[in-house]
């Protein structure tokens, strides 16, 4: 890293993070455990997810997060978006994130499509002045202006998928979380959303990436992070990352 760019603060610091779950559910953490030393053993029926990660991210890098199912990709997307806290160490994010993970959560099912833009677009800090004013670019974006005034419930999975990225991808959060939330999405559609993606990475937002698509990883991003078994094996080039990974296991992430 070039001294100029050791002199820009970061926006993530990811410093010896560590999450447990149970193997049957999430682990629920309860009053006692929240004076508990970080260092307890884990209990019968827990494992860690993650454990002993640190990277810092400055702000404009395009990251990629390679590693096989069940390596911690995701919940590691989930620790930066604040989703959830870590149970060891520590993460700090110091700008605003655009979590698109797992976005039709946030979602409510009896409400109209109309309903829900606002509802969604407001939770994530949005005036509604500022609603008004993109209200028909999202639609037009998502194409489903047929359907402003039915439930949500009704929809398509792919129809929630399309509405969801067109009102997350409009927030001007600076750090944006991507976690393979198109797979269901056709492919024209697909397309249109990493146009969209390009768009944010040329204004200057910061991207994690996750996907199993070796093409879109080397697409959008500069910096890997390979996690193997719930550690942070490899933080270097995407293309460096992706030939260990290749290498490790000869198949596309």
């Amino acid at each position: 890293m070039s001294p100029a760019e050791n002199a820009v603060s970061p926006v993530i610091t990811v410093t010896d993070a560590g999450i447990r779950f149970k193997r049957n559910r999430r682990s629920r953490r309860n009053f006692k455990d929240l004076f508990a030393g970080s260092k307890r053993r884990s209990r019968p029926g827990e494992f860690w997810a993650l454990r002993n990660v640190s990277f810092t991210v400055t702000p404009g890098e395009a990251i990629g997060v390679v590693g096989r199912n069940g390596q911690g990709k995701s919940t590691l997307l989930k620790l930066v978006a604040e989703v959830v806290f870590p149970d060891e160490g520590s993460v700090r994010v110091g700008e605003g994130v655009a979590p698109l993970i797992e976005i039709t959560g946030g979602f409510v099912d009896d409400l109209t499509v109309r309903d829900n833009v606002y509802l969604t677009a407001g939770l994530h800090g949005m005036k509604r002045h500022e609603i008004d004013e993109r209200f028909d670019e999202i639609i037009a974006f998502s194409e489903i202006g047929d359907f402003l005034d039915t439930p949500y419930k009704h929809l398509s999975s792919g129809m929630k998928v399309r509405i969801a990225f067109a009102v997350i991808s409009r927030l001007e959060e600076p750090i944006i979380l991507v976690d393979e939330v198109l797979a269901v999405g056709d492919r024209a559609f697909r397309e249109k959303c990493y146009g969209r993606i390009e768009e944010l990475l040329a204004g200057g937002r910061t991207l994690f990436f996750v996907s199993h698509s070796e093409k879109d990883l080397r697409r959008f991003c500069t910096r890997g992070l390979y996690l193997d078994k719930g550690s942070l094996v490899l933080d270097a080039s995407i293309g460096e990352v992706l030939d260990r990974y290749n290498t490790e296991y000869g198949v596309s992430p």
